[in-house]
């Protein structure tokens, strides 16, 4: 098993657990003082440069999108979308006619992508998903019918979510986990999208986590994680959730090898190679800091935001696995679909919730984008590695007074006075904004 030196992942040793919005799922850092590093597989030569439990790429899938582009769409991609911080002229280099992108660096392997001489000279681009504009007609009252559309709720819960560090409770309340939450919506979600026509599957329909490994599998490859990164002798376990040295301990990386990597790259699997979907809806609720998950701070904020997959850092694409997954994935032009679509659905949300646009507390991480003020890019696993639209819902903070209020009162019908104002089921709320953005995407691109 052998180390890169290079690293996306970076976490800061004796920082106790702040949520910003997803900041924390992957908690990118400048400055720490500790490194995740990224880890080769077995089979892959010492040479190649691939991330944490990453594939070896397929170079030659991208012969497939030769003359599907044009110069200035490329362009306006690699620059606008997905490498908004910059990029390395050495990894890609776009020219007149071709991009010549690096396979390998030891090798100096590069693979060549021409362009096609205009719009009307592109040949057509190689997918399994369908674009709302190429779906045929329908009824008015059944604008999704056709439509594939796979459910992913985040995280897992159940046991798991105290693992997950999604996991809060306030004396004697219900326990809030944030897989079981995501969870709820996605079944009341899936049976509006059906009653609409679309054909849904889930990515995740209960508490138990889609790949076969588990945190023990990883503990030795954690081990040499932690030494390869200046921990000479890693503790095995972790004293307690506020223990300050938590990221250096065997048990933490191996729970992050397990939930973070093997379960989101298992998922990525199951939306590639069997279900297929034309879009991909990654439920989430976000969170504030709130400190000890036993006696939890809750906070007056509340906000609401969407991610489509972009704004790729320098050192990211370092990877030889990541820098071929975002190039696939610009050639795809899925981006043209999710974009159009998150915007649509962040603002069904927006008026359906009432909730604000959320501000990242830096730029570094990530690019506004759209024309809702809700929608950012990112580079996060899921909407990476899923080959299709995929929009990652990330609404209400679960640690605000009147979410908290909302969650402890359940799912119910109707309306209920909560905190002196009538609402609906916060889960029922979640799930009809977004079935009423995507009927609005859809009937109007399907011309209803």
């Amino acid at each position: 098993m052998r180390f890169n030196d290079l690293s996306v992942q970076r976490f800061t040793v004796a920082k106790p657990f702040v949520c910003h919005a997803v900041e924390w799922r992957r908690r990118v850092i400048p400055a720490c003082s500790f490194v995740f590093a990224a880890i080769f597989a077995t089979t892959v030569q010492a040479t190649e440069n691939i991330s944490v439990l990453g594939n070896k790429p397929r170079w030659d899938v991208l012969e497939h999108y030769q003359q599907t582009i044009t110069h200035d769409e490329f362009a306006h991609l690699i620059n606008g979308v997905y490498c908004t911080h910059g990029f390395p002229p050495d990894l890609i280099e776009v020219n007149d006619n071709t991009a010549r992108i690096l396979m390998n660096r030891d090798a100096q392997k590069f693979f060549t992508l021409r362009f096609a001489a205009g719009t009307e000279e592109r040949k057509l681009v190689p997918r399994l998903w369908r674009p709302a504009k190429s779906l045929p007609p329908v009824r008015r009252d059944k604008p999704l019918s056709g439509l594939k559309i796979a459910l992913d709720p985040g995280h897992l819960g159940g046991k798991w979510a105290k693992m997950e560090e999604r996991w809060f409770k306030v004396g004697d309340s219900k326990p809030v986990q944030e897989g079981d939450l995501a969870l709820r919506v996605a079944r009341l979600l899936a049976t509006r999208l059906r009653e609409l026509g679309a054909k849904v599957s889930f990515v995740r329909n209960g508490d138990k986590p889609t790949t076969v490994k588990r945190p023990d599998d990883f503990r030795e490859l954690a081990r040499k994680i932690l030494i390869k990164n200046g921990v000479p002798q890693p503790r095995p376990d972790v004293l307690d959730p506020t223990d300050p040295a938590k990221e250096q301990t065997i048990r933490w990386q191996s729970e992050m090898l397990f939930y973070r990597y093997s379960e989101i790259r298992r998922r990525a699997a199951l939306v590639n190679f069997k279900l297929h979907p034309d879009l991909v809806l990654c439920l989430h609720f976000n969170a504030e800091g709130w400190g000890d998950p036993n006696s939890p701070s809750l906070t007056d904020i509340n906000h609401l935001h969407l991610l489509v997959n972009g704004s790729y850092l320098a050192e990211e694409l370092e990877f030889d696995d990541e820098r071929f997954e975002m190039i696939r994935r610009l050639l795809s032009r899925a981006y043209d679909e999710e974009l159009p679509l998150a915007d649509t659905i962040a603002l069904a949300m927006a008026r359906e919730t009432g909730l604000p646009p959320y501000a990242y507390p830096t730029t570094n991480t990530t690019t506004k984008v759209g024309t809702s003020g809700y929608v950012y890019a990112r580079n996060l696993l899921a909407t990476r590695l899923y080959r299709c639209p995929v929009v990652y819902c990330e609404p209400y903070v679960m640690n605000s007074k009147d979410v908290f209020a909302r969650i402890q009162a359940g799912d119910y019908e109707g309306m209920r006075n909560i905190n002196g104002v009538e609402r609906k089921s916060i889960f029922r709320e979640y799930a009809d904004s977004v079935a009423d953005g995507l009927v609005d995407y859809y009937s109007k691109a399907r011309a209803l």
